[in-house]
């Protein structure tokens, strides 16, 4: 089955942080009110994920002599890095650069990307990504990329 890459970033985005922002919520540094780390766990996934999902694939998935092993090693490595830096430049400190608590806030960052990571892989493993977008498709008909093609 075909998925849409626009419907997949939807829904993909919603399942990543569903995986993440529950770890970010216990892994943060203590530092951060809970208000905090649940947008950080919204946001920084929100500016990586379309990259992730969106423009990385094209480079390095539909070009020949390339591979999905490229691939997954770019995003993964991409993911945890932009987020943690962004994580930093909205709340970090000089007071806090190489402190415990920095440190524990980028493992989290680094923690919760590969959880999303491998449940995404199960995902895939399992074909479940296939079945909700079956039922996607079948109740909304219109949406289905053969709908979309024709």
């Amino acid at each position: 089955m075909h998925i849409n890459d626009w419907h997949f970033l939807i829904v993909g985005y919603l399942f990543t942080i569903a995986v993440e922002v529950p770890i970010l919520m216990v892994g943060l540094s203590p530092r951060h009110p809970w208000q905090r780390r649940l947008i950080a766990g919204l946001w920084v996934n929100a500016c990586s994920y379309p990259i992730v999902v969106l423009v990385l694939p094209p480079l390095l998935i539909d070009e020949p002599g390339s591979s999905r092993t490229l691939y997954l090693t770019v995003a993964e490595t991409f993911a945890p890095a932009v987020e943690c830096l962004l994580f930093w430049l909205a709340f970090g400190s000089r007071q806090e650069l190489w402190r415990r608590s920095m440190l524990r806030d980028m493992a989290a960052i680094t923690v919760a990307n590969l959880v999303s990571f491998g449940a995404g892989e199960l995902m895939i493993h399992f074909g479940w990504w296939e079945k909700i977008f079956g039922c996607i498709y079948q109740m909304f008909p219109f949406l289905s990329p053969h709908q979309i093609a024709s």
